[in-house]
C-alpha cells in the first residue's frame, strides 16, 4: 500500500475535511503505537509529527529492546517486570528487527560499584524469572550463568582486568529502532490511519464547552496552516509533552517533564573490539551503567545521562560527553587507546523522564505506572516509568517509559480511550490483542526468524542481488524485501548505488514516507551512523536519485543537500575534531 508523499497530499486533505476520532499528536514509538492499535480497533486515527516519523527521541536510543536490569536496584520491579516480557512480545510482531543477543555484565571490586558477583546473579535469576525463562521456556537456552574472571577474559580479552571479578551473562536483544517506528505507522496506515509527518501542532482546540475537540498545525513542508477536528486527541510526543501541553491554553500550569540527554559515540571494530554486547558500571561512582555494542563492523558505546534545556529537536555531542565515555571506555578497555578521532559517528537524544507529580487538574491513570522524582535527584536516578493523564478539558497525555514497553503503554491509553468513547461519545470500539498485530515486514515465522530471514535473502540473490545487500535488506525490511527484488527487476541502478540500494530506496520512496536524504540516510537504513566507509559514495547517488524522483530545483536539491552535510559533520564530531588541531 502506498505510503508516499502523493498518499500524504490526499491525507491532508481528509484531515481538514473529516472529522476523526482519535488524534495522535507525536510520531515517535509511543505515539506509532497508539495509533497502531487505534487503527486495529477500526477508530478513524489521524497521526501527526512535526518531524520525520521516529526523528526525535526514537532514533537515538541504545537500539536495544532491553530490560533494564540496573533499575532493580532502584526496586523498579514493575518496570523490569513490564519490559523483560516485552521483549519476546516484540520479537514475536517485528522479528525481522528484534533478535536474541545475550549480554556480558562484568563486576568489577571498585567503589560505587552498581553489581557486585552475588548481587548481579540474584538480580539476574529475578530478571530471568520475570521474563519467564525458566522451566520449558523455549527461550530456557538464555538463561543466564556466572562466569570466573579467567573465562570473561578469555571471552573479551580487551578488558581491563584489573580488579576484575568475573561477569554474568543475561538475554537483552538487539533492536532497530527507528524501523520498529516506521513499521508501526506503515501498519497503522495500512489499516487506515491518516499518518502524515512534517505537521506541527501550533494550538490545541476546544469546543463551546471548553472540551479538546483537535488542533491546529503548521505544515513545515508548505507552510500552510489548518484545523483537524477530533473527538478525542491523544499527546504522545515525547520530550515535547510539556510543549504540546502548553498550547493547551484552558488548563497548562506547570511542567511534568525532567528531559535528559543520552549520548552514543561509534568507532570502527578494529579499534575497539568486543565480541558480543556488554554492559558495566561507569568506575566513576555517578551511578551509570555503560554499553558497548557490536554492529555492521562498528562498534558503539553509551550512554550518558544529564539534564538537558536546549532544543528538543536538536541535542548534540558536546566535548564533555566526548570525554565522560572516552574516560570510561579506556579504563575499561586500556588497550584500545580511543581518542575522539577515532569516533566515526554519535548521536544524541532526548529522553522523556517523569519527574514532577500530576497537577491537581489532571487525573492519572494508576494502572500505568508513573513515577516521579524530586529535581535533587541525579539524572541516572530518575526512574524510566510511564504516566498516562487526562487534563480537565479532556486532553489526554502519554509520557515517559522506555521503547521498550511502547506497546504496553499504547495498551494502557488505548483502555481509557476505549472507555471514554464509550461513556463520553456513545462509541463502542473493540480492541484488539496488539501482542498479536504483526508490524509491517514482520509477516513470517517468528520462531523461527534466522531461518526465514536467511530464505528471504536468498530470494534476493535468486533476484540478481548481491548477497550482501539482500542479507541487508531481508533484515532491514523482512517480507517487504520481495517487493524490492521486484523492484529491482525493472530498474538500472543509479550511479554510486548498488542495483539492491536504488531497488531499496525507490521502495523506500513510495511505501515509507522518506521524503529527504536524511530521511533514508539516518532512518529508514543506517548509513550515516554505521557506514562511514561507504557514506561519501552513497550520498551522491541517493540525492541524485530522490532528486530526479521528486522533480528538485536547484534550490532544493542544494537545501537538502545542505541539510544532509550538516547532519553527516554533526554525526562525525567535525566541529569538536577541528577545535582539538
Amino acid at each position: 500500500m502506498a505510503f508516499s508523499i502523493e498518499t500524504r497530499k490526499e491525507e491532508i486533505e481528509r484531515l481538514k475535511n473529516e472529522k476523526l476520532d482519535l488524534l495522535v499528536i507525536g510520531g515517535g514509538i509511543t505515539g506509532a503505537g497508539v495509533a497502531l492499535q487505534a487503527s486495529a480497533a477500526k477508530m478513524k486515527t489521524g497521526l501527526i509529527d512535526m518531524q520525520d516519523f521516529g526523528g526525535g527521541t526514537s532514533s537515538r536510543s541504545t537500539r536495544l529492546v532491553h530490560g533494564g536490569i540496573r533499575y532493580l536496584k532502584t526496586f523498579d520491579v514493575q518496570v523490569v517486570s513490564d519490559t523483560v516480557k516485552e521483549r519476546a512480545v516484540i520479537q514475536h510482531i517485528a522479528p525481522h528487527m528484534t533478535q536474541p543477543d545475550p549480554m556480558i555484565l562484568p563486576i568489577y571490586d571498585e567503589p560505587g560499584t552498581t553489581f557486585t558477583m552475588f548481587s548481579v546473579k540474584v538480580a539476574m535469576d529475578l530478571y530471568d524469572h520475570l521474563a519467564g525463562i525458566e522451566g520449558d521456556s523455549p527461550l530456557i537456552k538464555y538463561a543466564n550463568y556466572m562466569m570466573d574472571k579467567e573465562e570473561t577474559l578469555k571471552r573479551e580479552p580487551q578488558l581491563n582486568s584489573e580488579n576484575l571479578q568475573g561477569a554474568g551473562v543475561y538475554l537483552d536483544y538487539q533492536n532497530n529502532d527507528s524501523r520498529l517506528v516506521v513499521e508501526n505507522v506503515k501498519k497503522a496506515h495500512e489499516l487506515g490511519c491518516l499518518a502524515v509527518s512534517r505537521l506541527k501542532c501550533i494550538a490545541i482546540l476546544h469546543n463551546d464547552q471548553k472540551q479538546v475537540n483537535g488542533v491546529r498545525v503548521h505544515d513545515n513542508l508548505t507552510g500552510e496552516e489548518f484545523e483537524i477536528h477530533a473527538d478525542i486527541v491523544i499527546n504522545t510526543s515525547g520530550p515535547w509533552s510539556d510543549l504540546i501541553r502548553q498550547e493547551d491554553k484552558e488548563v497548562y500550569k506547570k511542567p511534568r517533564l525532567r528531559p535528559t540527554k543520552g549520548v552514543h559515540l561509534v568507532v570502527d571494530q578494529s579499534r575497539l573490539t568486543v565480541p558480543q554486547p556488554t554492559y558495566f558500571g561507569s568506575g566513576t561512582a555517578d551511578g551509570r551503567m555503560i554499553f558497548t555494542i557490536p554492529r555492521e563492523g562498528k562498534t558503539y558505546f553509551g550512554t550518558t545521562d544529564t539534564d538537558f534545556t536546549g532544543d528538543y529537536a536538536h541535542p548534540t555531542v558536546e566535548q564533555s560527553d566526548v570525554d565522560y565515555l572516552l574516560n570510561i571506555i579506556n579504563k575499561k578497555y586500556p588497550a584500545a587507546h580511543l581518542t575522539i578521532n577515532d569516533i566515526e559517528a554519535s548521536w544524541a537524544g532526548v529522553r522523556p523522564l517523569i519527574e514532577v507529580e500530576v497537577e491537581g487538574n489532571e487525573a492519572a491513570d494508576a494502572a500505568t505506572g508513573a513515577s516521579v522524582s524530586d529535581s535533587t535527584s541525579a539524572p541516572s536516578a530518575v526512574s524510566r516509568g510511564s504516566s498516562l493523564t487526562e487534563a480537565e478539558d479532556g486532553l489526554i497525555t502519554l509520557a515517559g517509559g522506555k521503547l521498550t514497553d511502547y506497546r504496553i503503554m499504547a495498551n494502557g491509553a488505548m483502555k481509557k480511550i476505549q472507555q471514554k468513547f464509550h461513556d463520553e461519545f456513545s462509541k463502542n470500539f473493540t480492541l484488539q490483542d496488539s501482542a498479536e498485530i504483526k508490524v509491517a515486514g514482520g509477516d513470517f515465522d517468528s520462531d523461527n526468524a534466522e531461518a526465514e530471514l536467511a530464505r528471504i535473502a536468498k530470494d534476493g540473490v535468486a533476484a540478481g542481488l548481491a548477497a550482501d545487500d539482500a542479507k541487508e535488506i531481508a533484515n532491514l525490511f523482512g517480507s517487504q524485501a520481495e517487493q524490492i527484488y521486484d523492484y529491482a527487476q525493472t530498474i538500472k541502478p543509479e550511479k554510486g548505488l548498488s542495483i539492491g540500494e536504488t531497488a531499496a530506496l525507490d521502495y523506500s520512496l513510495a511505501e515509507e514516507m522518506t521524503l529527504t536524504p536524511v530521511d533514508y540516510l539516518l532512518r529508514r537504513t543506517y548509513h550515516i551512523l554505521f557506514k562511514s566507509d561507504t557514506l561519501d559514495q552513497v550520498k551522491n547517488g541517493v540525492i541524485k536519485h530522490m532528486s530526479d524522483y521528486y522533480g528538485w530545483d536547484k534550490a532544493q536539491r542544494e537545501q537538502y543537500e545542505n541539510e544532509l552535510e550538516d547532519e553527516i559533520a554533526e554525526s562525525r564530531l567535525e566541529g569538536l575534531k577541528s577545535k582539538r588541531k
